[in-house]
């Protein structure tokens, strides 16, 4: 259950569109809890109207998932993603 006191953002959304290939790319960043209390940083990317490809990273708390999920968000800025 998500403690509605964190400061820290759980969900993220990038989008990027491709015009030389004609489509949209996205890149979803989750910060989320499972049942044993784990604290697990969920990544997804691919085009858009796709299943696309994902991978989880566990860490120890919170704070340094958020950091994680800061800095993959600003990477893909660089890449020229937005915020959705």
């Amino acid at each position: 259950m998500p403690d509605a006191r964190s400061p820290i953002r759980h969900h993220l959304v990038l989008y990027r569109r491709d015009p030389e290939q004609g489509r949209a790319r996205f890149f979803s960043l989750m910060i989320e809890r499972d049942l044993f209390g784990t604290i697990r940083l969920v990544r997804n990317w691919g085009y858009v109207g796709t299943k696309g490809q994902g991978k989880v990273d566990i860490y120890p708390d919170e704070v340094v998932a958020a950091k994680a999920l800061e800095g993959w968000a600003e990477t893909q800025r660089q890449k020229g993603y937005t915020d959705l």
